[in-house]
């Protein structure tokens, strides 16, 4: 049976490392640590969807109100583990953060994704009914 949980605790995050390290290639685990102290302390909250006693897929997430989506949960991270894809997982994650939203709130949740992503950006659109209006800018300073 899969279950659903908010890592809180640092031995959970140290867990949930090698699945987020599929996303994140850049970060080594002291990198990722250290970064995750910082998210969390922000409001950031980790989910992970567990089949028995492995996590199969991550989900980041952070409450956020804004001028153009209003009180919105945005996704800024989410990955199942290779061996683990077309399962269904990312799906039923996105549903949990889906109901979560809502029972606190939100009307929408966002995400991005790059532009390579291709396939992701099906299942996004396709598969989960996301809308894709417009492009994500950033100037690295």
């Amino acid at each position: 049976m899969n279950v659903i949980k908010e890592l809180v605790h640092e031995q959970q995050w140290l867990e949930a490392y090698p699945v987020m390290n599929e996303l994140r290639t850049q970060l080594d685990q002291e990198a990722y640590l250290g970064l995750l102290r910082e998210m969390n302390a922000e409001g950031y909250k980790m989910l992970a969807l567990y089949e028995g006693d492995r996590i199969v897929a991550l989900a980041g997430i952070i409450m956020l109100t804004n001028f153009y989506f209003g009180k919105h949960v945005f996704v800024y991270d989410l990955v199942t583990k290779a061996s683990e894809r077309s399962k269904g997982h990312g799906e039923t994650l996105l549903e949990h953060v889906h109901q979560y939203a809502k029972d606190n709130g939100c009307k929408t949740v966002a995400l991005e994704s790059g532009l390579a992503r291709v396939d992701a950006h099906r299942f996004y659109e396709t598969k989960m009914g996301y809308n894709k209006p417009g492009f994500s800018f950033f100037k690295t300073l």
